[in-house]
């Protein structure tokens, strides 16, 4: 297989996965599930390791007291220097998986979302966000996609809180250590979760895409997420890359 072939290893997947088992229990479980191996580690290791060391010193730490604490890098920054995390977002059978999943079909984020394909770097002692909702800004649902790539840490994990405000269901709570190829799926909506903190000398790094049945926005609600984006992940200069074309192409629905 050519070094630009993630998009064939993706779809590889997709096909080995069994499709009424995966939907039955991401519905069961309020729009949720854990795939404790999409990706062979194997395949993380040789194509996707190397290309997320090079992302290291284009990491933009941010500190929000009391709710997170770590490193971002932004879908701009992966189609300028590591091009194949995208690769794996726009893989057709994939994203045609997740719209059969979720029951609607589903559109990659504008090509001005630096949320839309991203890495999260978990790199020093208390590294963490607070438990939230990936409350959407977009007219329509959005739907998050998070792969394991590093997960050498005993402490930093994946906290969910499943049926949380579903009247008549009590909480379930889960801790997932996402190991290199893991992949967890939900409606952004749905599911209460947080990263529990780093320990000394531990390191977590994760990718996350997302998609939405509804890419448009107000707006008013632009200004909000410029303003999230800017201070809670990636910086001011994110800001200043909205709308310029990337030299790996655009990420257009």
């Amino acid at each position: 297989m050519s070094a630009n072939g993630l998009g064939e290893v993706v779809e590889q997947a997709v096909a080995a996965l069994d499709f009424e088992r995966v939907r039955r229990e991401y519905w069961e479980q309020n729009e949720f599930i854990f795939l404790e191996r999409f990706l062979p580690p194997a395949v993380v290791a040789e194509r996707l390791l190397p290309r997320l060391e090079r992302l290291r010193p284009h990491v933009h730490r941010s500190y929000i007291p009391r709710f997170k604490k770590g490193g971002s890098v932004s879908a701009y920054l992966l189609a300028e220097h590591a091009p194949a995390f995208l690769e794996v977002y726009r893989t057709p059978a994939f994203r045609d998986f997740l719209s059969r999943l979720v029951g609607a079909p589903l559109a990659l984020c504008p090509d001005n979302d630096p949320h839309a394909c991203a890495l999260y770097f978990y790199t020093e002692p208390g590294d963490h966000i607070g438990f939230h909702y990936d409350t959407s800004h977009y007219k329509g649902n959005c739907y998050t996609v998070l792969m394991g790539l590093v997960q050498r840490s005993e402490a930093c994990r994946l906290a969910c809180h499943l049926y949380k405000d579903e009247p008549g269901r009590p909480v379930r709570e889960l801790t997932l250590a996402t190991e290199p190829g893991s992949m967890v799926i939900f409606n952004g909506n749905r599911l209460w979760h947080a990263i529990t903190p780093l320990r000394e000398g531990e390191e977590r790094v994760s990718l996350t895409l997302e998609y939405v049945t509804d890419p448009r926005m107000t707006p008013l609600k632009r200004v909000f997420s410029n303003m999230k984006d800017a201070f809670a992940y990636f910086g001011v200069r994110a800001l200043l890359r909205r709308g310029r074309p990337s030299r790996a192409g655009q990420i257009s629905p």
